[in-house]
């Protein structure tokens, strides 16, 4: 929809600005990370095991990626505007929910209902692949997920801040506090950009077969998944590295832990530069192989006896960065092979990201022990680092074979 009106602020009769569809990106990814130097405190109050609260991760994003399937399609046949509000109405009532949960098990169902805000990360892309054509969707895309960076970053910092001055149900009561706010926001700013698809929901659904079997999608999918999957490992496996092996508080915890945040801004700024420039495919690969080497160089240096907090977080910043050249290209490529499916193979491919992303995370948790030290959680993020080069390649080889 090349032919959109530039987007007023505060008017709800024309596309969002770039300003909204940050802090809807935003939102979605600071629920992910802010309460994780709480997991040790959250553990003592519940009175239970280490592993069942860091399912809190895990089942957050299993529920994250089910809902993917859900939330493109519905947002075809009815529109971004009316999804994204609902959303955020139902993460709110979550929230609420997991401030006042008398037990874990609470809790958890809480979280899960939680993960119902995925519909504004999700949909933020949508309406920016509404707007403009693939290259300068990827730009667009990262400038936005680069302005939502400084959240993620931030984050655990303020999370491990609060859980020291006022208990881990502070960073909830944030959350809700923030999700208001952008719920306000979105009400006034954010216009209809997708145009109604005229088909029932059955019949959406049923335009799935078009995307999965199409080679290309598959590959730029599996591409920003796998490469996202080494991130979504680590926040599955690094509390236990700072707290178990390293030692560490909360609030410290919380600084570190945003290194591959800070990498993500920069490699964000790097799709926002010069993916019209270059093409999504060698963003793509660029990416991935950056994550790679980040990984790898950490594995090497724990190898051979140089292994500290300072190594494990300080190489994550590759990973960030890797993550941020790869995922916004990806994602923009995945959009382009159906312009006309955009919501739908946003919610998709994004299942598919998320989805393994709370595999991998679940894993991750479940391997790591005292003895074990960081080593499962380098490897697994290591394997799926390399697996991501050679989705990406696939691709390239893919539209070379077809002369696009």
């Amino acid at each position: 929809m090349r032919d959109l009106p530039s987007g007023r602020f505060l008017h709800r009769h024309s596309p969002p600005h770039v300003l909204t569809l940050t802090l809807l990106a935003g939102v979605s990814a600071l629920s992910m990370n802010i309460f994780l130097p709480s997991l040790p405190r959250m553990t003592e109050h519940f009175q239970t095991d280490y592993h069942i609260m860091q399912l809190s991760v895990a089942v957050y994003l299993a529920v994250n990626a089910a809902m993917q399937i859900f939330v493109g399609p519905i947002s075809d046949k009815i529109g971004r505007r009316p999804v994204i509000l609902w959303g955020i109405s139902l993460f709110l009532l979550a929230t609420l929910g997991c401030i006042f949960a008398p037990s874990a098990e609470l809790f958890l169902m809480f979280r899960m209902m939680q993960a119902v805000i995925v519909v504004a990360m999700v949909l933020s892309r949508a309406v920016i692949r509404d707007m403009v054509p693939q290259d300068q969707a990827a730009s667009m895309i990262g400038y936005v997920t680069m302005g939502m960076t400084v959240v993620p970053m931030i984050g655990p910092a303020i999370g491990g801040f609060l859980d020291e001055s006022f208990g881990w149900q502070a960073n909830f009561w944030l959350l809700f506090g923030v999700g208001a706010f952008i719920l306000f926001l979105a009400w006034a700013d954010l216009g209809e950009t997708g145009t109604q698809s005229g088909l029932t929901l059955g019949q959406q659904f049923r335009e799935y077969p078009e995307l999965l079997t199409s080679p290309r999608f598959w590959g730029y999918s599996l591409a920003s998944g796998l490469s996202s999957g080494a991130f979504f490992a680590y926040l599955g496996g690094a509390p236990f590295v700072a707290t178990v092996l390293f030692d560490m508080p909360p609030s410290q915890m919380g600084l570190y832990f945003g290194a591959p945040a800070v990498g993500y801004f920069v490699g964000n700024f790097l799709s926002g530069r010069y993916s019209s420039r270059f093409g999504v495919n060698q963003m793509v690969n660029w990416g991935c192989l950056v994550n790679a080497f980040g990984v790898g160089l950490s594995l090497i240096l724990f190898l051979l006896g140089a292994g500290s907090a300072e190594v494990f977080f300080g190489l994550m910043t590759f990973v960030g960065i890797g993550n941020g050249m790869s995922i916004p290209n990806a994602t923009a490529g995945a959009l382009s092979v159906r312009p006309h499916l955009a919501g739908t193979a946003s919610g998709l491919s994004g299942a598919i990201m998320i989805g393994g992303g709370a595999g991998l995370s679940a894993l991750a948790g479940a391997m790591l022990t005292p003895e074990g030290g960081a080593y499962p959680l380098l490897w697994i993020m290591l394997i799926t680092s390399l697996s991501a080069v050679a989705a990406i390649q696939y691709v390239m080889m893919r539209e070379r074979q077809l002369g696009l």
